[in-house]
């Protein structure tokens, strides 16, 4: 008995070839759907590697398809390769970039993650060339970035990951200092805001000619003879409104300070 699965195989593989070349040089969408077609069992194959775990299988799909896309876009066949050990790397890379960005808890822009992944394979590469650690200026100049962008990507990533404020400040002091306990301060601005919330009802019920001195003499710094000569009253007069209203200010702040 003659065995055909091997022609028709072979037909298969030319018949993709053939459409490779077509949409290198075309590159016409319908020739792309037709290629996406033809290789999507690849992709899904190489997805299903990670099904099973906190991401739904439809979502590893989508992403092994995207990878999928690129490597059709991407791959040249003058060179004389075959398509899928092409495809592959790039489909699994796509996988594992979509695992790497959901594993952060601080997500940043595609473009500013493949600037950090470039300067980090630079920093791990170059001291084996060098044989010391290397500048900011020589990783800017091994990746083709000036050397702020080098310091505000190696800033970024060290932010890519969030602590908790329970977390031990010593590794060894597990019932010791937390987080938490060692960042903010208590602010003085919250009894200032107290206080003059009190202040100010209090002030409130005081009469005009009261409220009309107190302005003068703390808002705008006026001595009490300035004061009697502003108001038309006596100097006197003046210092016995004055202590009076702030003898009922001191009366009522605590009780609204308790209350």
């Amino acid at each position: 008995m003659v065995d055909g699965s091997a022609p028709r195989r072979s037909e298969r593989l030319a018949d993709e070839e053939e459409l490779l070349r077509r949409y290198h040089r075309t590159r016409d969408p319908a020739v792309r759907e037709e290629l996406v077609a033809r290789f999507m069992p690849l992709a899904r194959s190489l997805a299903n590697r990670y099904a099973g775990g906190s991401e739904p299988t439809e979502d590893l799909h989508q992403v092994a398809s995207l990878g999928l896309v690129k490597a059709i876009d991407g791959f040249d066949p003058t060179l004389g390769h075959s398509f899928a050990s092409y495809a592959a790397p790039t489909i699994l890379g796509e996988l594992k970039r979509h695992f790497r960005d959901r594993s952060r808890q601080v997500h940043m822009p595609r473009g500013l993650q493949e600037r950090i992944a470039l300067i980090e394979r630079a920093i791990d590469e170059l001291p084996t060339e060098l044989g010391y650690q290397p500048s900011a200026a020589q990783v800017a100049e091994r990746v083709g970035l000036s050397v702020e962008e080098v310091l505000e990507a190696m800033e970024a990533a060290s932010a890519r990951h969030t602590y908790s404020l329970e977390a031990s400040v010593s590794a060894d002091d597990e019932e010791g200092a937390r987080l938490g306990d060692t960042i903010g301060e208590i602010d003085p601005g919250y009894s200032t805001v107290e206080f003059g919330e009190a202040i100010s009802r209090t002030i409130a019920s005081l009469s005009e000619r009261e409220r009309m001195i107190l302005h003068l003499r703390f808002v705008e710094d006026l001595t009490q003879s300035e004061i009697a000569k502003r108001v038309g009253i006596s100097q006197m007069h003046v210092s016995r409104l004055l202590r009076r209203a702030l003898d009922q200010v001191r009366r009522q702040v605590p009780r609204a300070e308790d209350g």
